[in-house]
């Protein structure tokens, strides 16, 4: 990585950190509705896998998605505004937290439904792979979601077809309110192992160090890429909130010892940090600006979208189904719209 890239990934760890923190307090004072899944703790695990993506390459995750949406790029403005149901929002303000979209950038989504995502991803890959197009599909899921049939379903069809999808599991060790030990079968190895019952390579990876997120990462793009193989990683990282923001006894289950611990030792913020300034490629004074912009570029994202109007009524039916918006596009043979709107 060349000094500008290193800084580059934890500008972008500190944009995603400021962006949440200014969420909170907006949807604290009931600027928002619904519900918000913050990325506060893990950071390291969007920033460094989409750090290593190609330009065919393409992602979608769960509800947990705004990380990855300013990792690839997406504005603070148009991500905030949509947490705030504003027509400046990337999905106009009807998604919502839980599904923003940038298909210009690769991204799909932003899924609420627990592991309702891994299908689609896999539907993505086997595009690109139809097509005869060298890329891959990275899918994003929580440890909860490891558990739901559509999930192994998933594996199967990509294993069976040689799909080149990469599962991307960021296990934060607690599915909703329960600890991952009292709603899993937890292998030594770990989650990921569960991959071999399919023929699939696994790997796991410390979510903090960002070196090795992308490392294992590109191990597994080049598996897609070369040998239109699955993989299934997984990175162990950790929350600070609750689920969501709704979850207010999220400290009743876990000690503040146990979130201390991690603050201190495996934040992915402060170790990132620690190695540039070990290696010299930033200084002391190139964080705090780091830092400065980035809280001062998320209370600009809160200001345009309390000033943003809300969707106008004659547009609660546009954007549902592809075939209203464009009369005489819509046939029977269940090509509605992926030939024209899918960048490949």
């Amino acid at each position: 990585m060349t000094s500008e890239a290193k800084i580059k990934c934890f500008t972008d760890m500190v944009r995603i950190r400021k962006f949440e923190q200014a969420a909170l307090q907006a949807y604290q004072k009931g600027k928002m509705g619904g519900f918000l899944h913050l990325y506060i703790g893990q950071e390291a695990t969007a920033v460094g896998t989409v750090s290593v993506m190609n330009e065919n390459d393409h992602i979608i995750t769960a509800y947990r998605d705004h990380g990855h949406a300013l990792a690839v790029g997406m504005g603070m403005n148009e991500c905030m505004a949509e947490m705030y149901g504003k027509f400046t929002g990337c999905s106009k303000g009807k998604g919502g937290s839980m599904h923003f979209f940038a298909p210009d950038k690769n991204f799909w989504g932003g899924h609420g439904i627990v592991a309702g995502q891994t299908p689609l991803g896999l539907g993505l890959a086997y595009a690109l792979k139809y097509k005869g197009i060298k890329g891959c599909a990275i899918c994003y899921l929580g440890d909860g979601a490891v558990n739901q049939g559509v999930f192994h379903e998933s594996l199967n069809i990509a294993s069976l077809w040689d799909v080149p999808i990469v599962y991307i599991i960021e296990n934060n060790g607690y599915s909703m309110g329960t600890s991952q030990v009292r709603s899993s079968v937890f292998p030594d190895a770990g989650l990921a192992s569960r991959a071999e019952a399919y023929k699939i390579d696994w790997d796991t990876v410390h979510g903090e160090n960002l070196y090795e997120v992308r490392a294992k990462t590109h191990a597994a793009i080049e598996r897609a890429h070369e040998k239109s193989r699955p993989t299934v990683m997984e990175v162990f990282t950790y929350r600070y909130y609750g689920h969501s923001i709704a979850d207010a006894n999220h400290q009743r289950y876990r000690t503040k010892e146990e979130i201390r611990h991690y603050q201190e030792k495996k934040d992915p913020l402060n170790v990132w940090e620690q190695i540039l300034l070990e290696e010299k490629v930033i200084s002391v004074e190139q964080v705090k600006e780091i830092d400065k912009a980035a809280k001062e570029e998320a209370k600009e994202s809160v200001r345009f979208a309390e000033e943003s109007p809300f969707p106008p009524p004659q547009e609660i039916l546009s954007d549902v189904y592809h075939s209203v918006d464009n009369p005489g596009t819509h046939n029977n043979e269940g090509e509605i719209f992926f030939n024209d709107r899918l960048p490949f």
